[in-house]
């Protein structure tokens, strides 16, 4: 919890500028290592894969036969097992959704709503009933 005691406060512009400086080398040098990554990772994936068997399937499917492509069959192979997670992984990948889906997510927004409503609710009761407390305090106190 943020009290005074544990708050590193800047004292000078000079200082914000030198943490500003020091955090954009760090945000920079992250940046640079995660676009490595994907370039790396890109250029794997579109590597031609050397497994004879699963090229000359990629490649009698017509498609190419990269690892990305035999990845995909992998998932493919898995969601026919009846792997619901590879399933729902290629569903999402697709960007497909499907009406359960959309009739799930009206009911949450809907039970969401209900909610809302009664705690709205619970709050004007209690804030009423501290205005009543409230009154007939003060009405007591005007007796006395």
């Amino acid at each position: 919890m943020a009290n005074e005691k544990n708050l590193n406060l800047i004292k000078s512009g000079e200082e914000a500028r030198e943490k500003g400086r020091k955090g954009g080398k760090a945000s920079g040098k992250v940046r640079r290592e995660k676009a490595n990554f994907r370039k790396t990772l890109n250029a794997l994936l579109t590597a031609q894969i050397e497994v004879d068997s699963i090229k000359d399937f990629l490649e009698a499917n017509g498609v190419d036969s990269s690892y990305e492509s035999a990845i995909n069959f992998a998932m493919i192979q898995k969601a026919l097992k009846g792997d619901v997670k590879a399933y729902i992984a290629i569903r999402d990948t697709l960007g497909t959704k499907t009406k359960l889906d959309e009739k799930e997510q009206k009911q949450r927004i809907k039970m969401m709503k209900a909610q809302e409503e009664k705690l709205k609710e619970k709050n004007e009761k209690e804030g009423e009933a501290m205005n009543i407390t409230f009154i007939k305090a003060n009405e007591e106190k005007d007796e006395i």
